[in-house]
């Protein structure tokens, strides 16, 4: 890497060190320099840029590094940096590892990625900090993994399945409850979704709690696991809107990839995570609009759209959360086209009802990691656009402010503690490249609560 200055006398001749003068003049930021026995790529920092910027340009500067080599073929790749701080290393490095994913399980023909390592060398680089930067991209790739996947197999309980595969590995502890069990449990949400799918509900519990944890209390974050979404009865039209649906489980994803990370990286805070899971499918069985049920809180819902299905078995699992008491509860969910019409794919939407400073953590954790969020209000005129004729409530608004009302619903479920929801329906799939966050799943959520739990940990509480 350099910087204002060139400092790549140990590596070039004169001629070689004026073509880079050149290329830098040129406005080129990776440029290349082929000496036969090795080749040397030279990535050009924006001076411009400054804070969580500056590391964000480093990260597209790594998926522009990666775009060069991987067409080169390099296998081994070494860093060095002799004039940026070992955070602004780790973020090319970042950008570039995140850029190599790849979800190959279903193609006949096999094509790895040529580069198999990359090698650091920095000032303040430490050991640990470069095993913390993996774990958290293995956790991120696991996620976007998870997210890929096809309902033929992942279905809520081979979900399961590998949630408890990623516990043993990491170390966190997981509980898998049936059907019988969320039967007994009253979660009438989660249940109403199953009744079109033939395969069964799941609803996963997993926690991780060190013995040097420095909260009492623990945070509890939920993800809406729906493996495939049709829209139930209120069927989804395609190709345009169910072909992607195998994403509707990517908070879900981004739960277990947070476990994943907090565990492997020993990262002292005590989490539990609630993950309902099932299928919403147009059987016959299926729940029909205008049917009103009991969720697990007792509250009773008009489910006037069977495609507002997610809110249902997130509010089920909110509710469940009372018993952990929480010192603050976060759910992730691809919850809402109306998030991701009003802010694209470039945010996530949030609200809820923690304190200023807990939104103020969570909106600098984005800044950092670059999952920025935008907070919408949950004034309480909003509570009039939820009322229903003959239940407590009714699952869906109007047609204005779909991603507050959505919000709104779940706040219902969540009057015993502070809570934050995160609508990542903009950012956790993509249909199109989109620089080192690739295509189709994203990870969207993992890089984002570490960062804000881990801080959390540093603050003590």
């Amino acid at each position: 890497m350099l910087n204002n200055a060139i400092a790549a006398n140990q590596f070039c001749n004169e001629r070689e060190l004026g073509y880079l003068r050149k290329q830098i003049e040129e406005g080129q930021k990776v440029i290349a320099i082929n000496q036969f026995d090795r080749q040397l790529y030279f990535v050009v920092p924006d001076d411009k840029k400054t804070g969580y910027n500056r590391l964000e340009s480093l990260r597209k500067a790594g998926h522009e590094l990666y775009q060069v080599v991987s067409k080169a073929k390099v296998e081994t790749l070494q860093i060095v940096s002799e004039t940026v701080l070992s955070a602004e290393l780790l973020a090319l490095t970042e950008g570039l590892v995140l850029s190599s994913y790849q979800f190959t399980k279903y193609k006949t023909e096999q094509k790895p990625a040529a580069l198999r390592s990359v090698h650091l060398l920095a000032k303040d680089l430490t050991e640990e900090k470069v095993r913390e930067l993996t774990n958290v991209l293995e956790a991120t790739f696991i996620a976007r993994t998870l997210i890929n996947e096809p309902v033929i197999y992942l279905t809520a309980e081979q979900l399961s399945w590998e949630i408890g595969q990623y516990g043993q590995i990491a170390g966190f502890k997981v509980d898998v409850l049936g059907k019988a069990k969320i039967k007994s449990l009253k979660m009438g949400g989660l249940l109403a979704v199953k009744y079109g799918s033939p395969n069964p509900p799941t609803f996963n519990i997993l926690e991780y709690k060190p013995t040097d944890a420095v909260n009492a209390q623990p945070y509890v974050l939920v993800g809406k696991g729906v493996v495939y979404d049709t829209g139930g009865l209120s069927l989804k039209p395609t190709p345009n809107s169910m072909d992607a649906m195998k994403s509707d489980m990517a908070g879900a994803a981004a739960v277990i990839g947070t476990f994943f990370a907090l565990a492997r990286n020993q990262v002292p805070v005590h989490v539990v995570g609630l993950i309902p899971a099932t299928e919403n499918r147009p059987d016959g069985n299926a729940i029909t609009p205008g049917d009103v049920i009991t969720m697990h809180s007792g509250k009773t819902v008009e489910v006037l759209n069977t495609d507002a299905e997610g809110r249902l078995i997130l509010a089920d699992a909110l509710s469940y959360a009372r018993k952990y008491n929480p010192l603050l509860a976060i759910d992730l969910a691809t919850l809402t086209g109306a998030a991701a019409r009003a802010i694209g794919k470039e945010g996530t939407v949030f609200m809820g009802t923690a304190g200023a400073e807990e939104k103020r953590q969570l909106i600098e954790s984005g800044q950092e990691v670059f999952e920025r969020l935008v907070e919408f209000p949950l004034w309480e005129e909003y509570d009039s656009y939820i009322e229903s004729s003959i239940a407590d409530i009714k699952n869906i608004g109007g047609a204005d402010a779909g991603a507050i009302t959505a919000g709104k619903f779940l706040e219902k479920f969540t009057d015993s503690y502070p809570w934050l929801h995160l609508d990542i329906a903009g950012g956790a799939f993509l249909t199109s490249p989109d620089n080192y966050r690739g295509k189709n799943g994203t990870g969207l959520g993992v890089r984002l609560l570490y960062h804000f739990l881990k801080k959390k940990a540093e603050l003590g509480r």
